[in-house]
């Protein structure tokens, strides 16, 4: 069974970082894709980036050049460096993992399970 626990998230200004993490557990790690989604309010969830089990990472085009997702395997940890924050970028923030189908989407379907989400803010 796969199990995530988020943390991280919170309030800041335009232009500002943060750092997402998720403690990821009971998957084989070549064979699954990793990710963040997000949803704001009104509007179906997205994905933001994802990355597989050889490293390789895709982002939305809405945030490349200003996030980076990352993990370590020797932790278990996946992580979402935000920078450059727009108030577009408001949304509660969900770290997910799904089987590989020899190549992660930035699709919801592709991933079974969920962490239980995180806010992240950004005013202007």
């Amino acid at each position: 069974q796969v199990q995530l626990e988020e943390s991280g998230g919170g309030s800041v200004q335009a232009g500002g970082s943060l750092r997402l993490s998720c403690s990821a557990s009971g998957y084989a790690d070549n064979s699954y894709c990793l990710g963040w989604f997000r949803q704001a309010p009104g509007r179906e969830r997205e994905g933001v980036a994802v990355i597989d089990g050889d490293g390789w990472a895709r982002y939305a085009d809405s945030v490349k050049g200003r996030f980076t997702i990352s993990k370590d395997n020797a932790k278990n940890t996946l992580t979402l460096q935000m920078n450059s924050l727009k108030p577009e970028d408001t949304a509660m923030y969900y770290c997910a993992a799904g089987a590989s189908v020899g190549y992660c989407y930035l699709l919801e379907y592709q991933y079974d399970y969920w962490a239980q989400g995180t806010q992240v803010t950004v005013s202007s």
